[in-house]
């Protein structure tokens, strides 16, 4: 035996002893202290090597070679990887777990990457086969198991996501979620912060976790590449030859669909060979030190800043997808026998004791000592206190920044000077100003920049977005703060998600709030939620500038959607619709100034309106959230609304005064959240009130309020509430339609009388 192994202190058990023993169901025992971390595998030069490996095309001129001592190390992390797995499936057929996903069969190619990457110095984006790598990374089995039992102490997610959803910030691993391959866009995000960090100066100093040489990590599985993220993170990666290491875990299925169902060919690397700059390399992923090799080549060409690399790593899977799937049903025995004559773990300890590097003996030393560490992590994990009942709610939004504070309210001390300006210009001086205030903020979407080809950023106008809200922001502040994206709206949000999470401020645009949907994946389940199911853990603050409405002549169906209640529901995002410029001042500073992730939300047809606009009130005006404005006084009607309804409303409430109607008119200005004193003291005041708004009636945001209006202030009511809103339908090209379908001036002068009449 090599005297590596000599040092290892471990109990002689028999392997079918151990087998059995692993598979006893566990009393609830006392938390007993966590296990020792394991030694990091290190690599001693010179040291007697057991293979050397080139790399699958054998273009490598490095050869690492490998001490036994790492050798078994990288065993005893593959066995410890699947040991687990195995814990937590006896665990779920006790009912002490509730879900189990496992990481069995990719364990060696994900050990591989945890030695050729640096936890805590690079970052990583996983996915739910990634136990091995994050064992490999340093985090422990009670920490895993923790995850398992929905623990408080779960570093993952504090028990508020499944197991297997892997997050732990000490390590730069950032909270993983369900969606197959929203991570990586977020990624690329990641990914691209390092890169802009080093070409912005300010920054630099200012991020005291940034490395100029750091590396992304990013891994999916093989049916994740039909997504069309994973194509999207492709393109971003290479045309900008960001530093970011995709390794695609093929193990031949997506749950019951087999890949050549899944992709043209068969072979994912195959279709994207001819990426620029994309190193592309291929794996037997259940050998790990051929893997090892592979890993190590795809890591230094990033670190060199060649560009994004890809490991297409063939695995296996040989337990079913989850434990709520049972592969039996889709899957021959013939195949499942194959793909077991490959099991890594078991092929891998073979080979240590053929080559001599341990004898069996040794091997179930090693096995044993796994055996008993993952038994106890399980009693300690079991016996870990569950969450409390009132952390519920927590971190919805930041605990540490409220945007609805005194702190962002200077309102009433505000000094007007200059000449009055529309909407877009002082929505543009305010982002002209906070990036002054604040290099960190990052500008970017489609068509917003004033000239893509630097070149001829001299000779020409500048685009500065369709609306020219971003104008002239790349002049001053560069092309490094002020760039185009893609058309591809996923793209843009799941880009910033990553940016955010690594410091930066993105301020990004969705040109139309129509075309806003392809990035719903993002918006919903990752920008909205990060903080939340990380447990605080985690956050993305990303400000979504989104042009929106209607009332433009011409902007039929795809240019004048109004849909905001699809997002005023949706837990930890904060929506904001200003309907004047200094409104939209005050409001969109806060928004960048605040630390939750905002959609701002801006009327195309309040952009240019003279009645709207206003002289510039400072580079430190603010508006809180959740503040809204009485912009009409009055005694018999109220009128709660928004957006370009606050114009119409206060038209008819002029024409109702003639007939006798005193009208009020309250402007929420914020929809999440929203002011309810106000809506409250105003119909107390009026006992009659309407809530008017753009969107379709069926379902609306003004359901909500009407409802609570109605349900709380019942008794102060003397008619029926009566909302003012779209048709249930869309809307139109032809004007006569557009006007039929969208709330009039008139509607709301109808509405008024009716109420006072009742």
């Amino acid at each position: 035996m090599n005297n590596d192994t000599k040092v290892l202190k471990l109990v002689r058990k028999t392997e079918a002893a151990a087998e059995a023993l692993a598979e006893q169901p566990h009393e609830m025992a006392a938390p007993k202290p966590a296990p020792v971390p394991r030694p990091k595998p290190v690599q001693v030069p010179g040291a007697k090597p057991m293979h050397m490996v080139k790399g699958t095309a054998a273009k490598s001129k490095r050869e690492h070679e490998l001490d036994n001592k790492t050798l078994l190390e990288m065993y005893r992390t593959m066995y410890l990887s699947r040991r687990l797995d195995d814990k937590e499936i006896q665990l779920k057929g006790q009912n002490r777990i509730y879900f189990q996903i496992s990481g069995a069969g990719h364990e060696a190619v994900l050990v591989a990457a945890g030695m050729a990457l640096k936890p805590g110095y690079d970052w990583f984006y996983p996915y739910y086969r990634d136990r091995a790598l994050c064992l490999q990374l340093g985090m422990t089995p009670l920490e895993q198991l923790l995850a398992a039992v929905g623990a408080e102490e779960d570093p993952n997610s504090h028990g508020r996501q499944m197991p297997s959803h892997w997050g732990h910030t000490k390590l730069n691993i950032v909270s993983q979620s369900s969606p197959t391959g929203t991570q990586l866009l977020q990624a690329v995000g990641c990914a691209e912060a390092s890169y802009r960090i080093d070409l912005i100066e300010e920054l630099k100093k200012r991020f005291k976790g940034f490395h100029a040489d750091e590396v992304t990590y990013v891994s999916l599985g093989d049916g994740t590449s039909s997504e069309g993220e994973f194509w999207e993170s492709l393109n971003t990666a290479c045309n900008l030859k960001l530093p970011i290491v995709f390794l695609l875990e093929d193990n031949g299925y997506a749950i019951s669909v087999p890949v050549e169902v899944q992709t043209a060919g068969g072979d994912v690397s195959k279709l994207i060979e001819d990426f620029p700059s994309l190193y592309v390399q291929r794996c037997d992923g259940t050998d790990p030190v051929e893997s090892l090799e592979v890993m190590h080549q795809a890591v230094q060409y990033c670190r060199d800043r060649k560009g994004p690399s890809l490991v297409h790593a063939k695995v296996i899977r040989p337990y079913s997808h989850s434990l709520s799937d049972d592969e039996r049903l889709y899957r021959s025995d013939e195949e499942r026998a194959t793909d077991a004559e490959r099991d890594p773990v078991k092929k891998f300890g073979a080979r240590l004791i053929d080559e001599g590097v341990i004898d069996q003996d040794g091997l179930q030393r090693i096995k044993d000592d796994i055996d008993r560490e993952v038994a106890a992590a399980a009693d300690q994990a079991l016996g870990s206190a569950q969450p409390t009942v009132d952390t519920v709610t927590k971190f919805v939004f930041s605990p540490d920044v409220d945007p609805t504070s005194k702190e962002f309210d200077n309102e009433d001390r505000v000094e007007l000077t200059g000449n009055p300006g529309t909407m877009v210009d002082l929505i543009n001086r305010c982002l002209h100003t906070e990036m002054e205030r604040d290099p960190r903020i990052i500008v970017f979407g489609e068509d917003v920049a004033d000239c893509s080809r630097d070149q001829y950023l001299e000779t020409v106008k500048g685009k500065g977005g369709v609306f020219k809200v971003t104008a002239n922001l790349q002049r001053k502040f560069g092309s490094a703060r002020v760039f185009n994206s893609p058309l591809a709206e996923a793209n843009i949000v799941g880009r910033a998600i990553g940016m955010a999470t690594r410091g930066l401020k993105p301020v990004v645009e969705i040109q139309f709030f129509d075309y806003i949907w392809p990035a719903m994946h993002q918006i919903r389940n990752e920008l909205a939620l990060l903080r939340w199911r990380s447990g605080n853990e985690w956050k993305a603050p990303v400000v979504i500038r989104v042009p929106v409405g209607g009332y433009l002549k011409g902007g039929a169906v795809y240019h004048s959607q109004s849909g905001v209640s699809t997002f005023t529901q949706i837990p930890g995002l904060r929506v904001i619709y200003p309907s004047n410029a200094l409104d939209a001042n005050g409001l969109l500073r806060t928004a960048i100034r605040s630390d939750d992730p905002v959609m701002f939300l801006e009327h195309k047809h309040l952009y240019r309106q003279a009645y709207n606009k206003s002289q510039y009130p400072g580079p430190e005006f603010m508006i809180p959230f959740g503040k809204a404005k009485r912009v009409r006084e009055g005694n018999d009607v109220s009128i709660i609304t928004y957006g370009a309804l606050v114009q119409r409303s206060l038209v008819a409430s002029k024409q109702a005064e003639r007939d006798g109607i005193s009208v009020e008119v309250i402007d929420l200005r914020s929809l999440v959240p929203y002011d309810w004193n106000s809506i409250a003291e105003s119909v107390k005041k009026t006992n009659r009130v309407i809530v008017a708004h753009e969107d379709s009636l069926s379902f609306g945001y003004g359901a909500e309020i009407a409802a609570r209006i109605s349900s709380e202030l019942f008794e102060h009511l003397d008619a029926p509430v009566r909302r003012v809103c779209a048709l249930d339908t869309f809307v139109a090209y032809a004007p006569v339609l557009e006007d039929a379908i969208l709330p009039q001036i008139g509607d709301v002068a109808r509405a008024i009388a009716e109420v006072k009449a009742y």
